[in-house]
């Protein structure tokens, strides 16, 4: 059990309560919780899953394998193959169900966790040399995390990108999002979208729509908790074309089928909620390595 709170009586309290009805050690200042490390240092909280992943490495008899770059080939196009031989399918699934765990610290998997997950149901050996490949990733950083830090703001920023058209088996794309609050990663998602976009603009349109709902969830939790924003939140995207049409308020013929998305978006602008500035995607990759991430 985790107690957190701002009020020191009142959490002594809450202790004093739970050992009257209950048996139970308090263990001190939190240090590893269901596979999760916390370190505390001057620079701020720092959270990794070293001995998970260690334990997965030793599991699986790769303690020993080579480590890799990158947890995913570019341009991977993982599909399903008529014919093709089948991997292990309660493996794979466990394997698969640990990685989805370990995304919680290591955003830098969580596209490609979110990639294999989809091939639960009747994995293929191309399937699982892709997820062996994410193993060998982590191996090569074990220690890797996030580091959470104290600054003086609490802006609420968030990034979205989106892939057209990248699943061959259906054409849908995949689009994905992370937002920071005061300079400090939070919360991030990389999932299939639900229908088919007909161009890259509409790929990119659906993504900030979710980038926004995710803002606006955050937004409304800071105010619950008597930090509400005191400007704007700024959204960034690279597909200018994306922009234009959230800020243009003259409807065009090829924009009807993201209307109700379109009016959500410009809604939000213009009651200077949300902020949607461009950032170019070499950009938009230094901002995350700079500002998010992993130590």
């Amino acid at each position: 059990m985790i107690i957190m709170g701002s009020d020191a009586e009142e959490i002594a309290k809450l202790r004093r309560n739970l050992f009257t009805d209950f048996e139970m050690k308090d263990l001190g200042g939190l240090k590893y919780f269901l596979g999760i490390e916390v370190l505390r240092s001057s620079k701020g909280i720092f959270i990794s899953q070293r001995k998970y992943i260690l334990d997965l490495l030793v599991e699986i008899g790769m303690v020993d394998c080579k480590p890799i770059d990158t947890p995913m080939q570019v341009n991977h196009k993982l599909k399903m193959v008529e014919g093709a031989t089948l991997a292990d399918k309660e493996r794979y699934q466990r394997l698969v169900g640990k990685l989805i765990y370990l995304s919680h610290t290591r955003p830098d998997i969580a596209y490609a966790v979110g990639i294999v997950s989809q091939f639960m149901h009747k994995p293929q050996e191309d399937h699982m040399e892709a997820v062996m490949r994410i193993v060998r990733y982590l191996k090569g950083a074990p220690g890797s995390g996030i580091i959470f830090k104290r600054n003086d703001y609490l802006k609420v920023e968030a990034y979205t990108d989106a892939d057209w058209a990248d699943n061959p088996n259906n054409r849908r794309s995949t689009a994905g999002y992370f937002t920071l609050v005061g300079g400090n990663l939070v919360t991030w998602k990389s999932k299939k979208q639900k229908v088919v976009a007909l161009s890259s603009t509409e790929a990119e349109f659906r993504g900030i729509v979710k980038g926004i709902t995710e803002v606006l969830w955050i937004s409304q939790l800071m105010t619950e908790i008597g930090f509400p924003p005191q400007s704007p939140s700024q959204l960034k995207c690279d597909n200018k074309a994306a922009i234009s049409i959230s800020e243009n308020p003259v409807q065009h013929d090829r924009t009807k089928h993201v209307e109700v998305d379109r009016h959500f978006i410009k809604e939000k602008i213009e009651n200077e909620i949300i902020e949607l500035p461009f950032v170019r995607s070499e950009e938009q990759l230094a901002d995350i390595l700079t500002k998010a991430v992993l130590k």
